[in-house]
């Protein structure tokens, strides 16, 4: 979620091996960051090791805001907030979560405009974008709606090709092969399963 909270030391490590990983990878050109702490570090720890590339924050790259659910854990959600849990679990994309929270159509709206902008600057080049996992998760069910979700672990590579219009191709996903050395966390939350 939308909580703006720092990296903590394995982040930083993680965020360090995917830079050193990229940086051996080719020429990036541009390196977009969500405005979100975790994100917006994780992003200046690659540009360090690519070069010293400017991060540009991206409002359009942030996680999904949960509205009355963040910040709780989802078995407490469903108690404290039970109508908002329950329109977090619906099944109709177009269901917002009370308090401000985004449906599933806002949050792919939002993140393929911010895309499709960067697409369009960068025709041809290597961009990176740091973004979060909902944000990722919302784009696989586009370019791949038939196929079951990836896991989409913290600092994990994950290639999407963006043809003209609005055609996503996922090249790959979940890739973290340049953490093998070092401890990482196996969930996509940090660790911390609240809705953050």
């Amino acid at each position: 979620g939308i909580l703006d909270v720092e990296l903590n030391d394995i982040g930083r490590r993680q965020a360090i091996a995917v830079g050193e990983r990229l940086s051996r990878e080719g020429k990036i050109s541009a390196i977009y960051s969500s405005d979100l702490k975790r994100a917006f570090e994780t992003a200046n720890l690659i540009a360090t090791a690519c070069g010293g590339l400017e991060v540009i924050k991206d409002l359009g790259l942030r996680e999904r805001n949960f509205g009355e659910l963040q910040g709780l854990q989802p078995h407490v959600a469903a108690s404290v907030c039970p109508e908002a849990y329950k329109a977090l679990q619906s099944q109709k994309t177009d269901q917002e979560i009370p308090g401000g929270g985004e449906s599933i159509d806002q949050l792919y709206q939002r993140c393929t405009m911010s895309l499709r902008n960067i697409g369009m600057k960068h025709k041809g080049e290597r961009v990176v974008a740091v973004t979060h996992g909902g944000v990722l998760r919302t784009l696989h069910a586009q370019a791949c709606p038939n196929k079951q979700s990836v896991k989409f672990l913290n600092t994990s590579v994950n290639i999407f090709h963006l043809s003209d219009g609005d055609n996503w191709v996922f090249k790959s996903g979940g890739d973290v092969s340049h953490l093998s050395h070092i401890e990482y966390l196996r969930t996509g939350f940090g660790g911390d399963r609240t809705f953050g």
